[in-house]
């Protein structure tokens, strides 16, 4: 509840403004709420209007993207550019290609951009993009032609030192292809002006994999620190089957994890003798075809219609790695009564406030987005230090150094949250941690 005067005034103010934002309220809520402590003991940021300009993007881009399809007719889509904030960095942050993407989804996700990326300590400021526009059912050519006349517009608004856009759902390397080779033409320069690259033109090595492994060494750090605990035996429970849940999967099994699950908008399959990762790689990186073809391949495997239903799994971890707002309080409930009890989340806001309230009643060990998912901008950040040196680093090198930032991320949310009274709060740990270094840039330098 908001009990200091100073923050409620400024989220009343954001709902007076955005009242029609629902997604980003909700995020400046969760923020403002843990943040209360903070702006008691530091009136600088009152009087220096921290929150305000926090909660107020620096620039809000939305523009008309129309292209043609193999039909030879027009289609037209909006496209948006959301650079919330620049205090410690160029705005960064991805690009999300979905029918659900509206101004409201793009401010949330820019606003927890500027946490996520001050937890990982390197210098990036927060932003967020998309259209929505849906590549799925699209050829690659009709994709091409979007992402060309996308960038056309987008290339004014970004470079490599003022906004480094990146993939997020359904921007995956195909398309950050298309928009890098489009920014190329247009600006006649090569620059790391995009993440998520192929590694012929400046990718690094372990950026696909970033987001899922670093969700795993940042569960892994937090299980070790907070319970004495590890991966190891565990059952594990993930929602979706794009990038961030394979390679979720895919470590948590290195960890010594069975994983059961995997989904789509569609369903949920269940294998109770643990998901074979070769077969969903095939099924979603290989034909981009969809999950119930799994329990179609796999004796002994159950595929259920409704996404839902994933959370009604026994489990002792539960990794949604989906979409905002997948796990409610009803799906809460359901984790917790089926013996659940670690939550770190691999997708952006997966949780509702009830949900959070149920883990919270509960004394489940709760990591969220914005510290747990942190990886694969991390690595982004690792991709763009090579781009300036023209280098690369190894596989090694660079999944050494995710590793290592994820690891700092626990031990700063937790030394954050033990100063400000809240110790073992992960949660409010990580908004504290990512703000007080945003803040203090901010008056730092001044009115802006």
């Amino acid at each position: 509840m908001l009990t200091n005067e100073y923050v409620k005034r400024v989220y009343d103010q954001v709902q007076k403004r955005d009242g029609d934002q629902p997604e980003f309220l909700q995020a400046v809520y969760e923020v403002l709420d843990t943040l209360q402590p903070v702006i008691a003991k530091h009136p600088e940021y009152e009087a220096n209007g921290v929150l305000e300009r926090l909660v107020e993007p620096e620039r809000v881009v939305k523009f008309r993207v129309a292209w043609v399809d193999d039909a030879g007719k027009v289609q037209v889509n909006r496209g948006y550019r959301v650079q919330f904030n620049s205090a410690i960095g160029p705005y960064k942050g991805g690009l999300r290609f979905h029918p659900t993407v509206n101004e409201g989804v793009i401010k949330f996700l820019g606003f927890e951009q500027i946490l996520k990326n001050s937890l990982t300590t390197l210098p990036m400021g927060g932003g967020k993009g998309g259209s929505d526009f849906d590549p799925k059912g699209k050829s690659d050519a009709e994709v091409m032609r979007f992402c060309q006349a996308f960038m056309t517009e987008l290339s004014r608004h970004i470079g490599q030192f003022t906004d480094v856009p990146a993939g997020d759902i359904n921007v995956g390397a195909r398309e950050i292809g298309y928009l890098f080779g489009q920014y190329k033409r247009i600006r006649d320069e090569y620059s790391g002006v995009l993440t998520g690259k192929g590694l012929e033109f400046g990718g690094s090595l372990a950026r696909t994999e970033a987001t899922g492994y670093g969700l795993c060494y940042y569960t892994a750090e937090a299980l070790r620190v907070l319970k004495n605990d590890s991966f190891e035996g565990k059952t594990v429970v993930i929602s979706g089957s794009g990038n961030v849940a394979i390679f979720a999967t895919e470590k948590a099994q290195e960890l010594g994890a069975k994983v059961v699950t995997a989904s789509d908008s569609n369903g949920y399959v269940y294998d109770p003798d643990g998901i074979k990762l070769d077969i969903v790689k095939d099924i979603k990186l290989g034909h981009r075809g969809r999950i119930k073809e799994y329990a179609e391949r796999v004796p002994g495997a159950e595929y259920h219609e409704g996404c839902a239903g994933v959370w009604t799994v026994p489990c002792d971890i539960a990794l949604p790695c989906a979409t905002q707002n997948e796990i409610d309080e009803a799906s809460a409930e359901a984790l917790v009564k089926n013996g659940c009890k670690v939550v770190c989340e691999g997708a952006n806001m997966p949780s509702t406030p009830e949900a959070i309230a149920v883990y919270q009643k509960n004394g489940l060990l709760y990591g969220p987005a914005k510290a747990a998912n942190a990886g694969g901008v991390a690595v982004s950040g690792l991709e763009m230090s090579q781009n300036s040196y023209r280098l690369s680093w190894t596989f090694e090198e660079t999944d050494a150094k995710l590793k290592s930032i994820m690891e700092s991320i626990v031990a700063e949310s937790l030394a954050a949250a033990k100063e400000y009274g809240e110790e073992g709060d992960l949660m409010a740990g990580a908004n504290i941690a990512g703000f007080v270094k945003v803040a203090n840039a901010m008056v730092a330098q001044g009115i802006l």
